[in-house]
């Protein structure tokens, strides 16, 4: 028997505000109220599922972000333990949060990379290792969205979405293929100083960023997943680059208009949106990937408003 999935189907509402902003109807997947925070609980809850049909009884994780509190949800509702190692700059409310959650928190390096090679060596024939976004299953699982979407008899004729190593941007690409939606424009968001997307775009292959600069520390990807780059060349895909700012300032206004606090990585796909770019304003409806976060609180938002 089939298990069931520990993803919400998550509501689709459409924002008055943002429809004003665009002069078009604006649709929004809300992703935030997953009960790990973001969109991540749907492809890396399916791939946790797999991993226990095929033998595995425990999980490895190397995020100390949203994908990290995913895996952790995924182990405490599967009853699976899970480890999670963090580089040594995770703030302690996430820490908090994954040891809330169940999971052992182990901290190695300084940087996700660090603490990504560390976690391999975790590893026995026990455990299954959960990448962030470089994983088949789960962009089989992030598809499950756009599942939801077409179900629901909203056609959109642009999707924005923010990208950090390309898991979402490649689930949804498998979504739209499944959908025969091949017409539907991909509008992807990153922020200066975390934009290995565009850049790699841009120069027809992968480019690695010497460092992350940006506050919206979720896109902090030095190099996104070869199939990702694979999607910007058989997909109708727009990409644009959004300041500190401009996504901090979306947030809030997010908070203001809709009553729901996201993170800066969430908030460089709204700032496209409240921008109003201009392949958006030519789209008839438009599906806004409201992907969340569990990293800030309004009053973060607020403070991080002061320093960009």
């Amino acid at each position: 028997m089939k298990a069931d999935p520990l993803h919400l189907e998550t509501p689709l509402i459409e924002s008055l505000a943002l429809g004003r902003r665009l002069s078009q109807r604006v649709w929004l997947k809300m992703e935030a109220l997953q009960p790990s925070g973001s969109f991540k609980v749907r492809g890396i809850g399916f791939a946790c599922q797999r991993h226990l049909e095929l033998g595995r009884r425990r999980f490895v994780s190397s995020s100390g972000g949203n994908a990290g509190l995913a895996v952790a949800y995924a182990g405490r509702r599967l009853g699976a333990p899970v480890t999670v190692v963090v580089p040594h700059s995770t703030s302690e409310r996430t820490r908090q949060l994954l040891r809330d959650e169940g999971a052992e928190v182990v901290m190695f390096g300084q940087s996700w990379q660090e603490a990504h090679e560390h976690a391999q060596t975790l590893l026995d024939a026990d455990a299954a290792y959960l990448h962030p976004f470089d994983d088949p299953l789960i962009w089989e699982g992030h598809a499950s969205l756009v599942g939801e979407v077409l179900a629901s008899g909203v056609e959109p004729e642009a999707i924005v979405l923010s990208v950090g190593g390309g898991g979402l941007l490649c689930g949804v690409a498998v979504g739209l293929q499944r959908a025969g939606w091949s017409n539907v424009t991909i509008v992807t968001a990153e922020t200066t100083g975390a934009d290995s997307f565009h850049r790699s775009v841009c120069a027809g292959k992968r480019v690695e960023l010497e460092r992350i600069s940006s506050v919206a520390t979720s896109l902090g990807a030095k190099q996104i997943a070869e199939q990702a780059l694979d999607v910007s060349r058989r997909w109708k895909v727009a990409p644009h680059v959004v300041t500190d700012r401009e996504a901090v300032d979306a947030c809030l206004r997010f908070a203001d208009d809709h009553r729901v606090v996201v993170e800066p990585a969430c908030g460089a796909a709204l700032a496209l949106a409240y921008g109003g770019v201009p392949v958006l304003r030519e789209a008839r409806d438009v599906l806004v990937i409201v992907c969340g976060g569990s990293g800030v609180s309004y009053d973060d938002l607020r403070e991080l408003r002061k320093a960009v």
